[in-house]
């Protein structure tokens, strides 16, 4: 199945790439079928909201199946921020390092047992006769001192999942965190509602 992925975030596709292709399914960014990325305004409130927005939009606009991922950080100590404000914490335009910087400051008083966070991810494939599948995908975790690792991408490098043995996200290899990620978790996921409704091959 050819699925065109509703992102510019090249750590995204790659990571959908890492666990996709190997199945079978084509996964291709707009670019790679002779359009150009589509300015969707992100209005919803919650990850499962701007997914479904963006993998609409895709999908009307490229003419078949579209994959749309929302994802962001959840920190305990604050609240749940910054959550579907994740990319854009520290003001546009997205910076990681902007966002990282920003996220040590709010937490410069917080100690380590009360750092407990978690990544989740919200996919939502949607075809253009309408149809939509979704699926999510939570990591816990906690957040880390100061950024460590240079794999991954956003805030990677502070986030220290509870099953990595006391490594930050940035420090696992593409298969390790695929293993536990939460966009890898969603995959999974989206690819057994896929499979059980038979549409795995339907594209």
């Amino acid at each position: 199945m050819r699925v065109v992925v509703a992102s510019s975030n090249e750590g995204k596709v790659r990571e959908i790439r890492h666990v996709l292709e190997p199945l079978g399914w084509e996964v291709v960014r707009a670019v790679d079928v002779g359009g150009r990325l589509i300015d969707v305004e992100e209005t919803g409130e919650t990850f499962l909201e701007n997914a479904l927005i963006k993998a609409r939009a895709y999908a009307a606009a490229f003419g078949c199946p579209a994959l749309a991922d929302d994802s962001g950080l959840e920190v305990d100590a604050l609240g749940g921020a910054p959550g579907v404000r994740s990319a854009r914490y520290a003001g546009e335009p997205t910076d990681d390092a902007a966002n990282n910087a920003k996220l040590l400051a709010e937490l410069s008083d917080v100690p380590a047992p009360e750092r407990t966070a978690r990544f989740r991810c919200v996919l939502a494939l949607a075809w253009p006769d309408g149809r939509v599948l979704a699926a999510d995908g939570v990591c816990e975790g906690s957040i880390g001192f100061e950024p460590r690792g240079t794999n991954g991408f956003g805030y990677d490098p502070l986030f220290l999942p509870a099953a990595a043995a006391g490594r930050t996200m940035a420090q696992l290899s593409p298969d390790e965190k695929s293993a536990i990620s939460h966009r890898g978790s969603a995959l999974r996921a989206l690819r057994g509602a896929l499979e059980q409704t038979g549409l795995a091959s339907d594209g």
